[in-house]
């Protein structure tokens, strides 16, 4: 069975020789050079990897038949808002992020507290800003991996999701109380994000659409202990723009669409089904009525998972043999069937190495 046809036959919920593997193939899959290091000495790989420019190290995929490849970015166009201020760097958006240890995380939000003409005139990314040449390497990048090699293509998300990106600008609190007291300050900023994310999918998915097998989209949904906000609020106010999104770039390619969303989702799951998302990830285990079985019982067969193994506390803190008992519990629990092996999310440097060597061995 080859890659495609594994993939293929996995998107229609059909038995396989062996689940799909994934590893540095989605931007929510990735791991930290540190692991990375350690995944090498275990391997026997030596030396720096100077390969294509979107890809992790061809070695490593290879060694763990990894069967997903990735292309493409999450784009940051040239924007009046870019700066750095001291030790403060600021986005195309305008968002203020703080270096911490590992991430840039967030320490100021430009729309907090802010009115409708604020909403109706700050300066939002402008899709012109993008550079052509980028998508042109983009499209070249993907044709070549799919006329000349078997590999999954996905293309990374090229833009935010609307809910995130609100959250971020006007920070959580002041945009879940918006989203309830000033529906319609919402709704307008929602617009003008779907309005840059439409330039850019012009540009983007213009260009790769007809070289890539499934695209990505990542907005958080879900807390540990449930959903932000409550199914009929994310009815009215979130799900017209999923589906919005997942129709206009299903116009474009006939990739499948892969959401990704942390946390407790299974309240919302139906919506995103009704959305035209193919494809779940993370199916954090931990979280809220996440258990791979209950899934698979209520949707197996409208929506294919992705990932499942904890990051959390499993990969950081057991052993390689609990790491391989838990990957076979939770293929077990998905029947083989309509599932994808992955780490529930991006693996971190306190992740031993010898556990993701586990996670492929078993």
């Amino acid at each position: 069975m080859t890659r495609r046809e594994r993939f293929e036959r996995t998107m229609k919920k059909l038995p396989v020789d062996r689940v799909v593997r994934d590893l540095a193939g989605t931007p929510q899959t990735g791991i930290e050079a540190k692991v990375t290091e350690g995944l090498k000495k275990l391997l026997g790989i030596e030396g720096e990897y100077t390969g294509p420019y979107s890809a992790y190290d061809e070695r490593i995929l290879k060694a763990l038949d990894i069967d997903i490849r990735k292309v493409g970015t999450l784009f940051e166009p040239e924007s009046p808002n870019t700066k750095m201020i001291g030790k403060r760097a600021y986005d195309c958006w305008g968002v203020g992020r703080e270096f911490t240890g590992m991430y840039w995380d967030i320490v100021e939000n430009p729309l907090r507290g802010c009115d409708m003409e604020t909403v109706k005139t700050f300066p939002f990314p402008d899709a012109s800003g993008i550079d052509k040449r980028q998508i042109e390497q983009f499209k070249e990048e993907a044709k070549r991996l799919y006329y000349d090699t078997d590999y999954v293509v996905c293309a990374e998300h090229p833009t935010y999701g609307v809910m995130e990106i609100g959250c971020w600008m006007m920070g959580f609190d002041d945009y879940f109380l918006k989203l309830a007291l000033e529906p319609e300050l919402i709704e307008c900023f929602s617009n003008r994000v779907k309005k840059y994310q439409q330039d850019v999918f012009e540009l983007y998915y213009g260009a790769i659409g007809d070289y890539i097998h499934f695209t990505t989209c990542g907005d958080d949904y879900g807390t540990q202990n449930g959903p932000f906000l409550s199914k009929d609020m994310f009815d009215e106010m979130i799900l017209p723009y999923i589906k919005w999104r997942v129709k206009y770039i299903k116009s474009m390619t006939k990739g499948y669409f892969w959401q990704h969303s942390c946390g407790s989702v299974y309240s919302v799951m139906p919506s995103l089904i009704e959305a035209g998302v193919d494809i779940l990830n993370p199916i954090q285990p931990g979280a809220k009525d996440m258990e791979p079985e209950k899934l698979k019982a209520a949707y197996g067969d409208k929506m294919v998972f992705w990932g499942g193994i904890d990051t959390q506390h499993l990969l950081v803190e057991g052993t390689p043999e609990q790491v391989k008992e838990e990957v076979r519990r939770v293929i077990k629990a998905m029947n083989g069937t309509g599932y994808v092996l992955a780490a529930a999310h991006n693996i971190q440097a306190d992740v031993p190495a010898e556990n993701v060597l586990a996670l492929y061995q078993a």
